[in-house]
C-alpha cells in the first residue's frame, strides 16, 4: 500500500488494539520510494503488481522469509505482505466453543475462505484497492472492521495453504515453498502461541497432534510440488538473495516512462481549442483577469496571494458544482409560499487534493461544498527519472469502498496542469478504486496549452476539466541537474507561495 514512509519493520493498522492479537500483525505494509506509473499514455494499466506466493508448514518461517526478501530487495516502490490468516471464515457459536477448547481444525483447507482470498489478491494484483478482513486469534473470530490496502508493486502472499488453491496459484508470478524440520516448527509454534496468542503449552501440543501435523502431511506438504523454488526454513540467505535478484529483474523489465512525451508542446492551441463541454475555462472577466494579475506578480505579498488564491478557488468551485447532477426540489419559504429550486442528486460527493499545490484550493472548496469529506494524494517527481511517484494515498471512505466509489462524484484539486503527469496519476488512482470517469471533475487554476492536457483528454475523454486560465507555454529547464517543465507566464510554485 502506498502510505506513510516506513523502513523494513512492519506498520500496524490504526484499527489494531494492543490488548487483542490480530492478524494485522502479519499483514505488513511497507513503503520505500514511491510508486512509479503503472499505466501507458492512453490511460490503460500495462503492468500488474508482482505477486509471490509463499507456503510451508505452521511456524516454518514463511513470514520471516517474506521479510528477509523485503530487506534484501532494497529500493523498491511499495510492498505488502498479505497473510492467509486474514481469511479464516466467520465462525458459528458452536465452532467458537470448539475453537476456545482447541478442538477446531484451523489447518484444514475448509477453514479458509479461499474465494475471498483469491478475489482480494486478484484486486491487488490488478492495481485495485482491497479491504482485507481482520481476524482476532484471541476471539477466534473475524472482526467487523477491515484493513484497506492499495498500491503495492510487490505482493508477498504467505500461508500454510497459499499454494493449495488453483485460483490462487494462477495469480502468482513466483511460487515458493519453505521447507523446515518438524521438530523446529513445533518449537517455534509453542514459543509463538504462548507469547502472542495466549495459549497454554498443553493446548498447543494437543492441537498440534490432533490437527496441525495431520493437515501438514495431507494438505500442506503435497503443495511443494507446485513451487518454483524450495527454500530452507533456516540458514536461507543464499536462496533469499537469488529470489531477490529475480524479482528486481522482473520489476526493471516492467518499468514505464512517458512524462517527457507529455511535455512536448503542441503548437497552435488556444483557449477556444480547449473550451468545450469537458474542458471548461472560466469567462475571462475583468474581475478574473485582475485576480490573475495579482497572483502572477512577484511583488504580491503573502497575505494578498493567499487571499486571492482563496477567492479564485471559490470562483472555480462555484462553477464546478454545476457539473454535479441536480434534480428539482420544492420547499416552503418563510412567507408560506412554495418555491421550486434544485438539489444535488449525487449519493456521495468528496474532494481529493493533489499535494501540495492542490491543498491551496481546499479552503475555497469547503466554502462552496459544506460538510463534504476531503482526501489527498501526495505525488512528487523522481529526481532521477523525472517521472511522477505516488507516495501517499489518503482517500475519503466513500472512495475506499468500491460499491460506494462507483456512485461517488470526486472533485480533484490541483494548482495547475503542466505536463499533466501528476494529474494523470491521480485520475488513474481514482479509476483503480472504481470511480467512473464521468464522475471526476478536475479543478485547477491554470492549464498549460501543450501536449499534457491533450494526452489527458485523449486518455480520459469523460473526465471534466475546469480551469481559471490557459497559459500558452510549457518551457523545459534544468534545475540541479534535473529536467523540469515550467508553465509560462504561470504563477510559480503555488504550494510554496501559499504555505511558506
Amino acid at each position: 500500500m502506498v502510505g506513510q514512509k516506513a523502513d523494513s519493520t512492519m506498520t500496524v493498522s490504526p484499527d489494531q488494539h494492543e490488548a487483542t492479537p490480530l492478524q494485522t500483525k502479519k499483514n505488513t505494509v511497507l513503503v520505500s520510494h514511491g510508486r512509479p506509473p503503472w499505466y501507458s499514455h492512453d490511460g490503460e494499466r500495462i503492468r500488474d503488481a508482482y505477486v509471490v506466493g509463499i507456503a510451508g508448514g505452521s511456524a516454518s518461517g514463511k513470514t520471516h522469509v517474506a521479510r528477509q526478501i523485503i530487506r534484501h530487495l532494497g529500493n523498491i516502490p511499495s510492498v505488502t505482505i498479505l497473510s492467509q490468516d486474514s481469511f479464516y471464515k466467520p465462525h458459528t457459536e458452536e465452532e467458537l466453543a470448539l475453537a476456545h477448547a482447541s478442538l477446531f481444525d484451523f489447518d484444514h483447507p475448509d477453514a479458509i475462505d479461499m474465494p475471498m482470498f483469491s478475489a482480494c489478491l486478484a484486486d491487488l494484483k490488478a492495481c485495485k484497492q482491497s479491504n482485507i478482513p481482520i481476524y482476532s486469534f484471541a476471539e477466534h473470530q473475524r472482526l467487523d472492521e477491515t484493513q484497506y490496502i492499495y498500491g503495492p508493486s510487490v505482493i508477498l502472499t504467505e500461508g500454510i495453504l497459499a499454494l493449495s488453491d488453483p485460483n490462487l496459484r494462477d495469480l502468482y508470478d513466483l511460487k515458493i515453498f519453505v521447507q523446515c524440520d518438524s521438530d523446529l516448527m513445533l518449537a517455534r509454534r509453542i514459543k509463538r502461541d504462548v507469547a502472542e496468542r495466549g495459549r497454554s503449552v498443553e493446548g498447543i501440543l494437543d492441537q498440534y497432534l490432533r490437527y496441525v501435523k495431520p493437515s501438514y502431511d495431507n494438505f500442506v506438504r503435497p503443495t511443494a510440488t507446485h513451487a518454483d523454488v524450495i527454500v530452507p526454513g533456516s540458514n536461507n540467505a543464499v536462496a533469499v538473495d537469488l529470489i531477490c535478484t529475480h524479482v528486481r529483474r522482473q520489476l526493471d523489465e516492467r518499468s514505464n516512462a512517458f512524462r517527457k512525451t507529455m511535455a512536448i508542446p503542441k503548437s497552435g492551441l488556444s483557449v477556444e481549442d480547449l473550451d468545450d463541454s469537458r474542458m471548461i475555462v472560466l469567462q475571462q472577466t475583468p474581475q478574473l483577469q485582475g485576480i490573475f494579475t495579482i497572483l502572477r506578480s512577484t511583488t504580491a505579498s503573502k497575505q494578498d496571494f493567499v487571499f486571492f488564491v482563496d477567492r479564485l478557488a471559490t470562483l472555480l468551485m462555484e462553477n464546478a458544482v454545476n457539473c454535479l447532477p441536480h434534480i428539482a426540489k420544492s420547499v416552503v419559504t418563510p412567507t408560506g409560499s412554495t418555491s421550486t429550486g434544485k438539489a444535488v442528486d449525487a449519493p456521495f460527493v468528496c474532494g481529493v487534493s493533489i499535494l501540495r499545490s492542490g491543498g491551496a484550493l481546499e479552503r475555497g472548496f469547503r466554502r462552496v461544498m459544506h460538510n463534504v469529506p476531503v482526501g489527498s494524494l501526495l505525488v512528487q517527481t523522481d529526481g532521477k527519472t523525472s517521472e511522477p511517484l505516488l507516495l501517499q494515498v489518503m482517500l475519503p471512505q466513500c472512495v475506499r469502498e468500491r460499491h460506494k466509489a462507483e456512485r461517488s462524484w470526486v472533485f480533484l484539486l490541483d494548482g495547475q496542469i503542466g505536463t499533466g503527469a501528476s494529474a494523470f496519476m491521480a485520475i488513474r488512482v481514482l479509476l483503480d478504486h472504481g470511480v467512473k470517469q464521468e464522475h471526476i471533475v478536475f479543478v485547477t487554476m491554470l492549464v498549460a496549452a501543450g501536449q499534457g492536457i491533450q494526452v489527458l483528454r485523449r486518455a480520459f475523454p469523460l473526465v471534466t476539466f475546469l480551469c481559471g486560465a490557459v497559459d500558452e507555454n510549457l518551457e523545459e529547464h534544468t534545475i540541479d541537474g534535473r529536467i523540469v517543465w515550467i508553465t509560462s507566464p504561470g504563477m510559480g510554485m503555488i504550494g510554496d507561495r501559499y504555505y511558506l
